[in-house]
């Protein structure tokens, strides 16, 4: 049996028809082909970062881990520099 996937997109209307409370979550869960506790768990994760939504533009995971590896590069050329000081001031 393969796992199903499923979009984001999907999920959030799922979530929204469940906060609205016109249905059960079993009747959602049976009009989705869903488990009700899945359901569930996707309405307790949107709620816990429903706050994050009004916080403004957030930057994507591609974006920090460039910036992650230019702050690394960036110190390694540092110590290099540092480095290749020592040795001249050492000759």
């Amino acid at each position: 049996m393969t796992r199903r996937k499923f979009t984001s997109k999907f999920k959030t209307k799922v979530v929204l028809e469940a906060l609205k409370e016109r249905q059960t979550l079993a009747e959602l869960a049976r009009k989705y082909e869903l488990q009700p506790t899945q359901i569930s768990l996707w309405k307790r994760e949107f709620l816990a970062s429903a706050d994050q939504v009004f916080e403004g533009p957030t930057k994507s995971k591609k974006t920090v881990e460039q910036e992650e590896k230019e702050r690394l590069l960036k110190t390694i050329g540092q110590q290099k520099i540092e480095i290749d000081f020592l040795k001249d001031a050492l000759r």
